[in-house]
């Protein structure tokens, strides 16, 4: 099973240049994913790559944070502001980055956070 998940442009950046291997996430697939599609959302709108899930990390806020934080690509503020008040966070690992040369349309709506697709 494959996703498409939609994430802020900025973020998009980070994953690009190396410095964002974790993409975090308040909720996670039911299913199996072994492919994300990344779209990035508005203003660019498309999807613009994809990578492979190495592994999908599951804790606290703090134990996901110390776990990641020399990969995460972002502010410790804004990982806090993030996760403000739940008890669970997520990591989802990049694996196999492939950026595309000309980014893609969606076919659908965009997804809130992600959307399950079949290849």
């Amino acid at each position: 099973m494959n996703a498409i998940l939609s994430i802020r442009p900025q973020f998009v950046e980070e994953i690009f240049s190396g410095s964002k291997k974790f993409e975090y996430r308040k909720n996670i697939f039911k299913r199996p994913v072994e492919k994300v599609y990344i779209y990035a959302s508005a203003p660019v709108s498309r999807i613009v790559g994809e990578f492979e899930v190495a592994e999908i990390l599951e804790s606290t806020p703090k134990q996901i944070w110390q776990r990641t934080k020399r990969w995460s690509g972002i502010k410790k503020e804004w990982f806090d502001a993030y996760y403000q008040g739940r008890a669970t966070a997520y990591a989802i690992e990049i694996k196999n980055l492939k950026g595309y040369a000309r980014p893609r349309k969606l076919s659908v709506a965009a997804p809130q956070s992600f959307r399950y697709v079949d290849d």
